[in-house]
């Protein structure tokens, strides 16, 4: 069985799909939101503070960054936690249908993924800083900074698990049995990552260029989940993204804000790195993952049809 076939393990009625999804919006952005929402109220001083910050989405709350760091992601660990009971009480299915087709998870692939992109993420950060050091700031705090490596690397796979397992598992594969192809899934969770990612503070700095970089980092993650039947590489793929980004560099209008290494002072642009990613280096992931791993029959894994296996 395919990827995208795992979801006739389970229970696929139209309600199955409805419970699911409200449960796990439930989580997500009700249950998961209550502690931020506790924490900057505490913090407010009166009931018209505490609205202005609602309006500004709590990027001005005044909060610890490493505690604001931490209560955003909760919201996300919360979701990742109802993704998997929606998934094995709601649809009766195993947590590992939504991650691989393989019997069990492959690690080797998540690591191989995680470790790649990390030296390249890295690498790029570095090479951005040699070009243009009058751009960045050093702003190294030893116990703020430890603390937020602690945060990134411990909290950070959640969200970007809840993510890769909401898009690139669950919708994958709800969208692909429902129209019986591989190619719609592919192209709708890659608009709709990316169009949630609009909302993000940096499309309103950057222009709506940056668009570009978010719904071609999903068609990306999609592409490579599809011809790898599975989701490993790409959870790697994104953590180690996330991770870094958090550490590496900030500014002051990114959705995440933390006490890294250093303050990106730069009026805010798209720059080379965003289509250098998306034309240059997302193509060159894919073809080395090809030959790491044989990928072949691209035409089929990206387009052709889903029926519902004999045997389950």
């Amino acid at each position: 069985m395919n990827f995208i076939q795992q979801a006739y393990k389970g229970k696929n009625e139209w309600y199955h799909w409805l419970f699911a999804i409200l449960l796990v919006f439930f989580g997500w952005q009700i249950l998961g939101v209550l502690p931020l929402i506790i924490a900057v109220a505490a913090k407010s001083e009166s009931a018209s503070e505490f609205t202005a910050f609602a309006q500004e989405n709590f990027m001005t709350a005044g909060l610890d960054k490493n505690l604001m760091l931490f209560l955003t992601l909760f919201m996300f660990f919360i979701g990742f936690v109802f993704l998997g009971i929606a998934v094995k009480y709601i649809h009766n299915r195993s947590i590992t249908s939504l991650i691989t087709s393989r019997d069990k998870i492959d690690w080797k692939r998540f690591f191989y993924g995680f470790f790649v992109w990390g030296f390249l993420a890295v690498a790029m950060t570095y090479i951005s800083i040699f070009l243009a050091p009058e751009n960045f700031t050093w702003n190294f705090n030893a116990v703020p900074f430890f603390i937020l490596v602690a945060i990134s690397i411990v909290c950070i796979p959640f969200q970007t698990s809840f993510e890769e397992l909401l898009f690139r598992g669950y919708f994958m594969q709800g969208i692909g049995i429902l129209v019986k192809n591989r190619w719609v899934p592919l192209i709708i969770t890659s608009l709709v990552f990316g169009i949630l990612h609009g909302t993000n503070p940096e499309v309103a700095k950057l222009g709506q260029s940056i668009m570009i970089f978010y719904i071609g980092t999903g068609l990306f993650f999609g592409i490579v989940t599809l011809m790898d039947e599975g989701t490993e590489i790409a959870l790697g793929l994104h953590a180690v993204n996330n991770i870094t980004a958090a550490f590496l560099v900030t500014t002051d209008w990114t959705v995440f804000q933390t006490d890294a290494l250093y303050v990106d002072i730069s009026e805010p642009s798209a720059t080379w790195e965003t289509f250098l990613l998306v034309f240059i280096l997302y193509p060159f992931m894919l073809f080395l993952f090809s030959k790491k791993y044989g990928w072949t029959d691209w035409k089929e894994k990206l387009s052709g049809k889903i029926t519902r296996p004999s045997r389950l």
